[in-house]
């Protein structure tokens, strides 16, 4: 194997073969593959969203953010459907992105409710043809987070320039690694395949309405950082399978916040301030070697929590993290069961 393929491959790959490996050189080539990956992944996002910052405003950045990820998805996730479908339905994707949460931060509940839900099942319908894939949850990562940092004004066009970057960058990505997939399938196919008896589509209409609820509640209430209960939220949703292990990720995402809450306390407080900085990278290096949900959870809290110390304070901050992930995986839970009693059970799916 090249080293070149290891640096592609996700952790849990890595891990099989190095469990399966009984060479120890090459063990030893696979552990150091996964290391470089890990440091090449945080390097490259500190530059890529460092400079995007910089040059589109501070403000932005969290735009920056989801543009990254995106892009590190972009690479290996195609939509299922021909080239000239897909450029189009990602160009409307980041049109969502830019425009939906901010005017749901601003419309009437009921009308917000109804932008989230719309844009984000949009989105999903448009990108998740292969659920198994990770868009799903790629996706509601980047529609949360934006809706709960939106700008306005002069921002908001400096956005839209940034987001007109980040759509050229990952399109011309999409473009090189996905031109030859499906050339005969148009996306009005998959649009007439649309059923409510079909479990992959019944899958989205829920987890995009349990994440559009939360978030109408979040601004409702004027809830601070709540787009960490979003997080919760769509982390437990967006199980695609049949029978989805809700109450086993309900348990680990209470314990990794907990876990993290810890680790990022004991850390903040033993390190000196002005190396404050590095406990954002640390958490993204940590992140390239997890496997196990909880373990991601935890490694999350750590970058979350040291930007938003910066402004509420260590404790507060620790606090919030806390309640808003309580809040956000009680509802996931009480509302995927109300939704499978009061529409599944009408729509059998298969």
């Amino acid at each position: 194997m090249k080293f070149y393929d290891i640096l592609q491959w996700d952790p849990q790959v890595t891990k099989n073969f190095i469990k399966k490996s009984e060479d120890p050189k090459e063990r030893f080539k696979l552990r150091l593959g996964m290391f470089s990956r890990s440091v090449l992944i945080v390097l490259f996002a500190i530059v890529f969203i460092a400079s995007l910052s910089a040059i589109f405003g501070k403000e932005n950045s969290p735009m920056a953010v989801a543009i990254f990820c995106i892009l590190l998805g972009v690479r290996f996730v195609d939509f299922g459907y021909c080239i000239k479908d897909a450029l189009i339905n990602l160009t409307l994707v980041f049109s969502l992105l830019l425009i939906s949460p901010v005017l749901a931060n601003k419309a009437f509940p009921i009308l917000g409710l109804a932008i989230h839900f719309a844009s984000f099942f949009a989105i999903l319908y448009l990108t998740c043809d292969k659920p198994e894939m990770g868009n799903g949850g790629l996706f509601s990562f980047a529609y949360i987070y934006l809706s709960g940092n939106p700008v306005y004004g002069e921002g908001l066009f400096r956005r839209f320039l940034l987001t007109f970057v980040g759509l050229l960058i990952c399109g011309t990505i999409f473009y090189v690694k996905h031109k030859h997939k499906f050339q005969e399938v148009r996306f009005t196919q998959k649009v007439k395949e649309f059923s409510l008896y079909n479990h992959k589509h019944q899958w989205m209409i829920r987890m995009a309405l349990g994440v559009a609820l939360i978030l109408t509640l979040g601004t409702f209430f004027k809830i601070e950082r709540f787009m960490w209960a979003g997080f919760a939220c769509g982390s437990l949703l967006c199980d695609h399978t049949e029978n989805p292990k809700i109450k086993e990720r309900f348990a680990q995402r209470l314990i990794g916040a907990l876990v993290g809450c810890g680790i990022f306390y004991v850390i903040y407080t033993i390190i000196p301030e002005e190396f404050n900085f590095i406990i954002g990278p640390m958490g993204g290096f940590c992140l390239g070697f997890c496997t196990d949900y909880k373990y991601k959870t935890a490694v999350n809290c750590l970058g979350a929590l040291m930007l938003a110390a910066g402004t509420y304070g260590t404790n507060t901050a620790i606090l919030l993290r806390m309640a808003n992930t309580v809040i956000g995986v009680i509802f996931a839970l009480i509302f995927y069961h109300a939704y499978n009693y009061l529409i599944l059970r009408k729509y059998k799916t298969v």
